[in-house]
């Protein structure tokens, strides 16, 4: 049994669709998660370096370094073989669909989407990743052993 919470790092370039997952990824208690939050590609790709999440939600369409960029990048380093990445985009399920496994996407959630859709495509990406997460050390967040902010 893992001794902490998986770590997730949200990417959404719209800050109430950040905020509005972030917040509600929060609120799941199977598993309890921790959250990290980027506003762009470049930022979601340094957080991913500095903090191997385990896994990755991220929006496709990003200034700059697009979700899809991102998510061929943590595909190609090493350390982060562990993380699971979903994309989570409105650019249509059949795009989305073909597109999302080309660059190595765990699964994909269309906009707009039901919460419980979101959640079930979390855990199962988590699961399916667990044995891949064994025995791999992450750095603290915010110098803390549990995550970025102590629980309530």
């Amino acid at each position: 049994m893992p001794t902490s919470n998986p770590l997730v790092l949200i990417a959404d370039d719209e800050p109430s669709m950040l905020e509005l997952v972030a917040r509600h990824l929060t609120t799941m208690r199977e598993p309890k998660l921790e959250v990290i939050q980027a506003r762009d590609g470049e930022e979601a790709w340094k957080l991913a370096r500095e903090h191997l999440p385990d896994l990755v939600v991220l929006d496709v369409m990003m200034p700059g370094m697009s979700g899809w960029e991102v998510c061929r990048k943590i595909r190609e380093d090493i350390a982060l073989a562990h993380t699971g990445v979903v994309m989570l985009t409105g650019i249509g399920e059949n795009l989305n669909q073909l597109t999302s496994p080309l660059y190595g996407a765990d699964a994909y959630v269309d906009k707009p989407f039901e919460f419980e859709e979101l959640d079930d495509k979390v855990r199962e990406t988590l699961s399916a990743r667990a044995s891949q997460r064994e025995g791999i050390s992450r750095p603290s967040l915010n110098g803390t052993s549990g995550g970025a902010k102590p629980a309530p």
